[in-house]
């Protein structure tokens, strides 16, 4: 996907959204409205009781669908029923307690399993991974780790050596959500590759066409995550139609990564 968007002169967009939310079952069609509006790949959040870093947008979503009996397996099964008709990539974005509850380096199997093209641990020890990384890499995912602004040279370069196809860039220190300001990531992007020639994709108060412009003039690849979520909560308590309103505020995103689709 990333040599995709290189050979179009762009970056990638990459929304994130929670299993589950807007309701159960909703994944296979919420995914399918994405990619028809331009997404390039897309983070599916497994609702967790506890998210990591989280703003509350998220949050109350995660919750939302933990009230109305998302459960792990039903993420796999809804995942695994529309693989198919998915052409991007999908990623698993997915609490270390889950993965450790649920088999360890064998939920990397079940994620495989089910179609999920790559898993994203926002809160793994690091000396407690390599047998995930290990199983993600015989399966063919792409698998990796957040680093923070404030992150490191050395645990940040230990982090690249674990990942693989990308790494997850953090625009901004705190919780998820919106902001007013682009993030100014030029002099981390410069950083980070000086330590790994693998893709970079930012994320945490992305938000807007001109942050996705903003961010993808240094990164390889724009995740968009609260104000997504947010807009489908809004519509569903206005009554519209939830894949519609991602459907809308997806396009203008796209067209600023430059996606003629």
């Amino acid at each position: 996907m990333f040599e995709r968007c290189r050979s179009e002169e762009r970056g990638a967009l990459m929304p994130f959204v929670v299993a589950g939310h807007p309701g159960p079952g909703s994944l296979g069609s919420l995914l399918q409205a994405l990619e028809s509006a331009g997404a390039d790949a897309v983070e599916v959040g497994i609702p967790f009781s506890d998210p990591i870093a989280d703003g509350p947008v998220i949050a109350a979503a995660m919750h939302e669908a933990l009230m109305a009996g998302t459960t792990v397996a039903d993420v796999l099964n809804d995942m695994a029923s529309i693989r198919s008709s998915i052409s991007i990539p999908v990623v698993a974005m997915v609490s270390i307690s889950i993965v450790d509850r649920l088999g360890g380096a064998a939920f990397m199997d079940r994620l495989a399993d089910a179609g999920f093209d790559g898993v994203i641990l926002p809160d793994a020890d690091l000396d407690a991974i390599e047998p995930l990384q290990q199983q993600a890499k015989r399966r063919g995912m792409a698998f990796t780790s957040l680093i923070a602004p404030d992150t490191g040279s050395d645990r940040a370069a230990r982090i690249a050596s674990d990942a693989r196809e990308f790494l997850y860039v953090l625009a901004r220190k705190g919780l998820t959500g919106e902001r007013s300001d682009a993030p100014d990531l030029r002099e981390r992007v410069d950083e980070l590759r000086r330590l790994t020639s693998l893709p970079l994709a930012a994320g945490f108060g992305i938000s807007t066409p001109d942050h996705v412009a903003a961010v993808l003039s240094d990164a390889d690849g724009a995740i968009v995550g609260s104000a997504l979520v947010r807009t489908i909560s809004e519509a569903v308590s206005t009554g519209e139609d939830p894949l519609e309103a991602a459907r809308g505020f997806i396009r203008p995103l796209a067209v600023a990564t430059g996606n003629s689709a």
